[in-house]
């Protein structure tokens, strides 16, 4: 690890400094007409769902680790004004509101101060709220919504901070989302990466910015930094082979890795990332759905000459699923992997991966956080030696996502 430099060495070193979102009125725009728009399958209570952050987040600094929210910074962010141009031009436009209502939009938004203006970006604007700021334009898109619709579509995935944004050894990748309920959600970490203090002068290098990838969509909760110049990603619901291959290549041609390995999973909501069905848990071990199965692998180094100076051809290998483990296990240079997977009913085996069973967030070696709803697994973890360390996740759990969820390590140690 760099002094002073963000870096993500491993899944599984000490864990030194991490973003996290607390849930805010976002997620008190989820109606049952909402949601499944804005991804959810229930509705959260907000008050609980917060109280039960706060102590995923206790648990982070009682861990030693520092804990950034993500809202402070993005205000922070919003104090340097090239900062706030780009989310104010990236956030308005008249492809989504319409050339007659886009003006009146961002000149209302960039008459608020940083505080209001954060809240806006994430947690969204109604027409009757715009209407209390500024006369109603002549839009036919504004027109057309009722009074309590929204203008201004809220974020309330940002809870899950591990996507939008991951850290790749010495470098972060600002990731191109999948759904358009999250597109907004790469602006702010690009802003926040380019012009917030505490970025704005670290040397780390940029492996993607996310904004304009078409279909090469990356999501972070498919990419595993195993160590030792090996990454592993899910190709899953979120993340493409397309963005698979571009992380990759931009990677080797940095010299930041020498080995990529590729899982092609099912595309389904129940699998969306790879972290919904396994993590790494310590240096050699994994937490794993059982019914996730056996997946084929890919294994991508570089290869042949460069094309240009700065590129790299890719190497790829495909492997049947039999191999899954041990293709992982090779690109950490190991003999074998540890699976663990808790013995237990095909009914309650699904119910507890739904619950997150399996996305454990690992704060040092063999020391992780994970939901106290999810009791099977925790005590197989514990029974396997593991410190388990519980936080409450009856609301939070509502919205399919766990502690790797709602965590992305800036800073943490190889293992």
């Amino acid at each position: 690890m760099r002094a002073g430099a963000p870096y993500v060495g491993s899944e599984v070193g000490r864990l030194r400094q991490v973003i996290v979102h607390r849930p805010g009125v976002e997620l008190l725009r989820l109606t049952p007409q909402t949601m499944d728009d804005l991804l959810f399958d229930d509705l959260i209570w907000v008050r609980r769902a917060q109280e039960e952050h706060d102590e995923f987040c206790a648990a982070l600094v009682g861990a030693g680790a520092e804990v950034l929210q993500l809202a402070d910074l993005l205000r922070e962010t919003l104090a340097v004004a090239q900062a706030r141009a780009f989310v104010l031009d990236h956030t308005f436009d008249e492809r989504v509101h319409g050339p007659a209502a886009t003006p009146v939009l961002r000149a209302t938004a960039e008459a608020l101060g940083d505080a209001d203006l954060t809240e806006l970006l994430i947690g969204g604007m109604t027409k009757r709220e715009l209407l209390e700021r500024t006369d109603e334009p002549r839009s036919v898109v504004l027109h057309a919504l009722g009074p309590d619709d929204l203008v201004v579509a809220p974020l309330p995935n940002h809870l899950f901070t591990r996507d939008a944004s991951c850290w790749v050894y010495g470098g972060v990748a600002v990731n191109s989302m999948r759904m358009p309920a999250r597109i907004r959600e790469s602006v702010a970490y690009e802003a926040i990466y380019r012009w917030h203090p505490r970025f704005a002068g670290a040397p780390f290098q940029r492996w993607s910015d996310g904004l304009e990838d078409g279909q090469a969509t990356v999501e972070g909760g498919d990419v595993f930094v195993l160590g030792g110049g090996a990454v592993l990603v899910g190709m899953s619901e979120r993340t493409t082979p397309q963005g698979v291959e571009r992380l990759a290549k931009r990677l080797f041609a940095a010299g930041a890795a020498d080995r990529v390995v590729a899982l092609g999973m099912p595309k389904a909501r129940v699998f969306m990332h790879l972290d919904t069905v396994m993590t790494m848990v310590d240096e050699r071990s994994f937490i794993k759905y059982g019914a996730l199965g056996m997946l084929p692998s890919y294994t991508i180094t570089p290869g042949g000459p460069a094309a240009a100076e700065g590129d790299v051809e890719l190497s790829i290998a495909d492997h049947p699923p039999e191999r899954m483990h041990a293709t992982i296990a090779d690109a950490l240079g190991l003999d074998g992997l540890r699976i663990l997977t808790a013995e237990q009913d095909v009914h309650s085996a699904a119910r507890e991966q739904w619950d997150d069973g399996c996305n454990a967030l690992a704060v040092a070696p063999g020391v992780v956080v994970t939901y106290d709803r999810t009791t099977t697994s925790n005590t197989y973890l514990r029974d396997s030696g593991f410190e388990v360390l519980e936080v409450p996740g009856a609301e939070l759990g509502r919205g399919r996502g766990g502690p790797r969820c709602m965590s992305c390590p800036t800073v943490r140690d190889d293992h």
